[in-house]
């Protein structure tokens, strides 16, 4: 009798593994087949009309793929380029400097006071926006029929990718949009690989200092996030938002300092007060980096962290 039980019970056990194991596998067979049909959907081209939602919570119909298109926005710009699509681009902002080659399109002012008028003039088929974009802006283009869609979206990469998707589909290249993407995932992957394990050694990230004020990364910011996905410890992790103090600096007295490599900020901060005195200048730890790769929602933001690791970790990428 004992000998029937055990050999029930050991049956029983064996039966429940065998379910188990056809319902994990029935699982993860749905789970890669819902992925694999998500990844067809991406390679598909754009079937017109199409809807997209965009930042303003609007729903947006494109009934067919434009031609002619306006971006009011240096990540934008930056994105129609990488899809190969800037043979639809007639118009940019005065910010839109990346490709050097952009500089042939028209521009059509700034960021937050674009020129109406002279996107009036250019009728382009659809206007793309992001981050900056006010809302009186876009209500004096749809009084004019003009359509427009912005896409941006908190400051991370899975925004940045869904921007990118985003104007991929819209411009009926889903396709190449997924190759960027992916292409960026693979190389924030490799970085973090990078620098895995390593010293956390601490970085302030020099936005503006002077008369003006300190001003940096705090720990809510991007910048402050990339810094930690790049291997380093924010100095500014103390404080949300942006501003700073030379006081608050000289107490820290980070191991690295990044700045713009624009406008000569380096060798004004060598001079300047408190920074003159910081341990990062006296051992020639202050760097500088183009701020437009890691400020940008774009295609570059993914090198933009492999530059900032490459200045705090260099030894890892030897």
């Amino acid at each position: 009798m004992y000998n029937k039980l055990k050999k029930f019970s050991f049956l029983s056990i064996v039966l429940i593994l065998v379910f188990s194991l056809i319902g994990c596998t029935q699982s993860s067979i749905s789970q890669t087949s819902k992925e694999n049909n998500k990844q067809v959907e991406t390679l598909k081209n754009t079937t017109y009309p199409v809807k997209i939602k965009d930042s303003f919570n609007r729903e947006v119909t494109i009934q067919k793929e434009p031609k002619k298109v306006i971006s009011v926005a240096p990540n934008i710009t930056e994105t129609i380029y990488a899809l190969n699509k800037q043979n639809t681009l007639i118009g940019r902002t005065d910010f839109c400097t990346y490709p050097k080659e952009v500089s042939s399109i028209p521009s059509i002012g700034g960021l937050t006071d674009p020129n109406i008028e002279k996107i009036a003039q250019l009728k382009p088929d659809l206007v793309i926006a992001s981050n900056h974009f006010r809302m009186e802006d876009l209500k004096k283009l749809e009084e004019l029929n003009i359509k427009v869609v912005v896409l941006s979206g908190p400051d991370s990469f899975e925004s940045t990718y869904d921007v990118i998707n985003n104007v991929g589909k819209i411009l009926n290249a889903n396709s190449k949009a997924a190759s960027v993407v992916s292409a960026m995932k693979k190389k924030v992957a490799y970085v973090e690989e990078k620098v895995k394990g390593k010293s956390t050694p601490s970085v302030y990230y020099v936005v503006a200092f002077g008369k003006g004020g300190d001003f940096t990364a705090g720990k809510d910011t991007f910048i402050g996030k990339m810094i930690t996905m790049a291997g380093g410890k924010n100095a500014a992790d103390d404080t949300i938002g942006w501003k700073y103090s030379t006081e608050k600096l000289i107490e820290k007295d980070p191991d690295i300092l990044i700045c713009s490599n624009k406008l000569n900020s380096k060798n004004e901060i060598k001079t300047s007060n408190g920074y003159k005195d910081l341990d990062a200048v006296k051992k020639n730890k202050l760097f500088e980096i183009d701020e437009d790769i890691i400020n940008r929602q774009g295609p570059r933001l993914a090198d933009g962290l492999e530059a900032l690791a490459k200045l705090i970790h260099p030894e890892a990428f030897k």
